[in-house]
């Protein structure tokens, strides 16, 4: 029988697997994160009747070509079109993602690890990330304790279980005082004018610091009282209360500012003052005495220290040695070698109280360490220092410590973040401060966290939302103001990403010709990529082109159909040679 029946025939069969290819193609125009395929031919053999000959020297004679008489094509290769980006079609579901680059989502049914660029996820009854179609998980990496991302082995990401769903609260460690304190404010001149912080404990209860800022006979100096604090329900936590119905509340905390400029607390020596009555005294009450019991001398706006030694001045809590502490005061020695102090830019207030003897050095542990004073510029208006005159110390200390002995303190630093552990308390930032005119008018208020926002402690949060980011990492938002890292999509990306074999509802699998995948990924903005929210990526197949492809695929059908009825006509005459 003739060679081109069968020529014919092989060229069908392979316009046919083409249609098929384009088929399918048309067929997932829509189909989200399709990647359309295309279908090359190739020559399927040739029979030789002659072979090639070469040139013949001794005859003369030129070589000859080879005549092969082909039979037919076949389908060479299918290639998927993995390069060229899909079109994108806005959704407004927080949960459909889109793949910019060249990396595949990693997801698992639970037999193992398949890709895909089909973004479309929701979350399960049990808070994991899924694909709506077929209900794989959504692979990534997890969060650590300290809240980072372990880029480990993938595993399926539960954004929503029990723990994200609130935030943990966070105990307030910075503070700062900003705006305006003018001289002439009715307030700041008489009981002081008010200055209310609000903070939090390390369980997320809420407090509010009072403040009073009142001015003082000295220009340009005013005094910041620390005047109450006070739970939710407005009672103050350091002060004994009576309700209306005559209940006494007593209080739960001790509250002290101070500068914490080479101060700390701690329990200091006790001593005996054989003049006050020959009661006890020690210095945490502030009772001002030498170290051999006597109280300290008054004259005028001086204090009479005996000179003292390096344990002297730790036993009042000044850890920094003799010379720093004596360096607060300017000092004269009389002819008998007495040596007089004067605290620095400002006289001694209250000096000596004859009924119980108190005494208190204004700048550091003044009395009970709820009372400062604040040094301003009368040129510029700005803060000089806090406790001292032109020290250029801005901040100061608020700190509360429980009354009973033993009891745990719900506002330790120990969970504050960062550099704030182990502090002696809450900083409160006072660089932003002011002494200028207002019309009479102070302007001065605080807010939790410093300048830049750190350290403004929080209470329980209860989650609002999710966000995913364009590296692919997923924050919950919380109605406490916070956000938390939950975890990060992880995606896959393959040396020759068309070696995939496509499993069908828009899954690829590794082939030994794509790379194999090696369980961890790679984050998706490794190399410039990025994951995009509210948008799914469509089909990338060009109907243009496959229209196109559909003629030229009719034609060769066609013209391989005619191959075979004018072969078949040709043995119709054959036959009917013998008719």
């Amino acid at each position: 029988m003739m060679r081109s029946l069968f020529a014919g025939v092989a060229g069908l069969k392979t316009h046919q697997i083409k249609m098929d290819v384009i088929g399918n193609n048309i067929a997932n125009v829509n189909t989200v994160g399709y990647k359309s395929q295309s279908i090359n031919f190739a020559e399927l053999m040739y029979q030789t009747t002659q072979s090639a000959s070469g040139p013949n020297a001794d005859t003369g004679r030129a070589g000859v070509n080879a005549k092969q008489i082909g039979l037919g094509t076949v389908s060479a290769a299918i290639t998927t079109n993995m390069s060229a980006q899909g079109s994108s079609q806005n959704t407004g579901n927080a949960f459909d993602l889109r793949i910019s680059g060249d990396a595949f989502f990693i997801v698992n049914g639970g037999s193992g690890n398949l890709f895909t660029r089909d973004g479309s996820f929701y979350v399960d009854a049990m808070g994991n990330l899924a694909m709506s179609s077929n209900g794989y998980n959504v692979m990534g990496w997890q969060v650590d304790e300290n809240g980072d991302i372990v880029q480990d082995n993938v595993s399926k990401l539960q954004i929503l279980k029990a723990e994200n769903m609130t935030s943990a609260p966070q105990v307030t460690s910075r503070a700062n005082m900003s705006g305006i304190i003018d001289k002439m404010d009715p307030q700041v001149m008489g009981d002081g004018k008010i200055v209310n912080l609000q903070i939090y404990d390390n369980l997320g209860y809420s407090y509010t610091a009072r403040f009073l800022v009142q001015s003082t006979d000295d220009e340009g100096m005013y005094t910041v009282t620390l005047d109450d604090l006070r739970d939710a329900n407005n009672d103050s936590v350091i002060k004994d209360t009576t309700k209306k119905d005559g209940t006494v509340v007593k209080a739960k905390y001790d509250a002290n500012i101070f500068t914490g400029a080479g101060f700390e607390r701690k329990d200091p020596p006790t001593y005996t003052n054989p003049i006050m009555r020959a009661k006890t005294y020690t210095l945490s009450d502030r009772w001002n005495v030498n170290p051999d019991g006597t109280l300290v001398s008054k004259a005028d706006d001086t204090v009479t220290l005996s000179p003292g030694s390096d344990e002297y001045a730790a036993a009042w809590g000044f850890t920094e040695g003799w010379e720093k502490f004596s360096n607060l005061f300017t000092s004269e020695t009389d002819a008998d070698g007495n040596r007089t102090y004067t605290r620095l830019g400002a006289g001694l207030t209250d000096m000596i109280d004859a009924t119980n003897g108190t005494i208190k050095v204004d700048g550091y542990y003044a009395e009970d360490g709820k009372v400062l004073k604040l040094s301003y510029d009368q040129i510029s208006g700005a803060l000089q220092g806090i406790d001292a005159l032109k020290n250029d110390l801005k901040n100061f200390f608020l700190n509360v410590e429980p009354l009973e002995a033993g009891a745990d303190n719900p506002f330790s630093m120990n969970s504050a973040q960062g550099e704030d552990q182990g502090k002696p308390g809450i900083a409160i930032f006072m660089d932003q401060t002011t002494n200028v005119n207002n019309e009479k008018k102070s302007t001065i208020g605080a807010l939790s966290g410093d300048a830049d926002g750190f350290g403004t402690g929080w209470a329980v949060g209860a989650m609002t939302g999710v966000s995913i980011q364009g590296d692919g990492k997923i924050y919950g938002a919380y109605d406490n103001g916070q956000t938390k890292l939950l975890g990060q999509i992880a995606v896959a990306k393959f040396a020759n990403a068309t070696g995939l074999e496509k499993m069908g509802e828009n899954l690829y699998a590794a082939t030994l010709n794509s790379g194999q995948f090696d369980g961890v990924g790679v984050d998706v903005s490794a190399d410039g990529g990025k994951v995009s929210t509210g948008i799914l990526e469509m089909s990338n197949v060009d109907l243009s082109t496959e229209f196109t492809e559909l003629i030229t695929t009719q034609r060769g059908f066609q013209a391989n159909s005619r191959i075979i009825t004018v072969s078949d006509t040709l043995l119709e005459e054959l036959v009917n040679l013998k008719r």
